[in-house]
C-alpha cells in the first residue's frame, strides 16, 4: 500500500541510538553502527522518533510499504540478533557524566587493598558514545584497546585519572566506523588532548592509525600520546 513511513538518511546518522527506544513499536534497530528500519510492518509513520535525532537523518516519506501491522506492533519482542545493545533500548548507550570514585570516597577512604574507580562518563565502548554527549567538550580524551585495562593493572590511577574514556578492539570491531566516529567526536567538541592505550600486539597498531587519519580529518591540531602496554602488565 501507498502510505507515510519513516526515512532514515544513513549518510547523517552516527550511530547514536537516541532514536531506537523512541520507536516504542521496535521498527527502528542499530545494525553495523547506523539506525535502520529493519521492520516496515511496525512502523506506524507518525515519526515519534524524528525529535530524537540529533543529526536530522529522519523523516517522514510516503511511498510503497506494507501495512503497520497493529498486531505485531502489540506483540512482545526479543531484540534482534543484529542490533547492539543500544539497538535494544538498554540504557547502555545513555549518555552520563559523574564524579570519579576518588571524589566519592573522600569521607570514607577505601582500605589498601582497594583503588577507587576514576571513570567519570558513561558509555565508554566508542560505538554507543554519541559524539553530541556532553562529557566530550573540553574533554582530554583517553582511547584504549579493549584488552589494556585488564592487562596492566594500574590503568585507573596512572592512565584514566581525569580523563574522558573510549575503548574499542581495532581487530574485532568495525574500524572504518571508529573512525568516522572518532572524526565526528574531534570534529564538533573542543578535545584538549587524545591519548591512545594500546597493547604489545600487532593488530593494536590498527588504533592508532585510526586515532592519526581522525586528527588530520578533523582538520584540527590535537595532542596526541602514545602508551603502549605489555600482555604481561607494565608499559613497553
Amino acid at each position: 500500500m501507498f502510505r507515510h513511513i519513516v526515512k532514515i538518511d544513513e549518510k547523517k546518522c552516527n550511530g547514536c541510538g537516541l532514536c531506537v527506544p523512541a520507536c516504542a513499536e521496535g521498527a527502528i534497530q542499530l545494525v553495523d553502527g547506523k539506525a535502520r528500519l529493519v521492520a516496515e510492518n511496525l512502523c506506524d509513520g507518525l515519526g515519534a522518533c524524528l525529535g530524537d535525532c540529533p543529526r536530522g537523518a529522519i523523516s517522514i516519506e510516503q511511498r510503497q510499504a506494507a501495512a503497520c501491522d497493529e498486531q505485531a506492533v502489540n506483540e512482545p519482542r526479543r531484540p534482534s540478533s543484529l542490533t547492539t545493545f543500544a539497538g535494544s533500548g538498554c540504557p547502555s548507550s545513555r549518555s552520563m557524566t559523574f564524579k570519579s570514585q576518588t571524589k566519592r570516597h573522600a569521607a570514607h577512604p577505601a582500605s589498601a587493598a582497594e583503588s577507587p574507580s576514576q571513570l567519570a562518563n558513561w558509555p565508554v565502548q566508542i560505538k554507543l558514545v554519541s559524539p553530541s554527549a556532553p562529557f566530550l567538550d573540553g574533554a582530554d580524551l583517553l582511547l584504549a584497546a579493549d584488552c589494556a585495562p585488564f592487562a596492566y593493572p594500574d590503568f585507573h590511577r596512572k592512565l584514566l585519572a581525569g580523563k574522558t574514556l573510549l575503548i574499542g578492539c581495532p581487530k574485532l570491531d568495525d574500524v572504518d566506523g571508529h573512525q568516522a566516529k572518532l572524526t565526528a567526536i574531534l570534529s564538533q567538541n573542543r578535545i584538549c588532548s587524545l591519548t591512545l592505550v594500546l597493547m604489545e600486539v600487532p593488530c593494536c597498531s590498527g588504533l592508532l592509525a585510526l586515532a592519526r587519519q581522525a586528527i588530520a580529518d578533523s582538520g584540527k591540531d590535537i595532542p596526541l600520546e602514545v602508551v603502549t602496554v605489555g600482555i604481561k602488565g607494565g608499559f613497553k
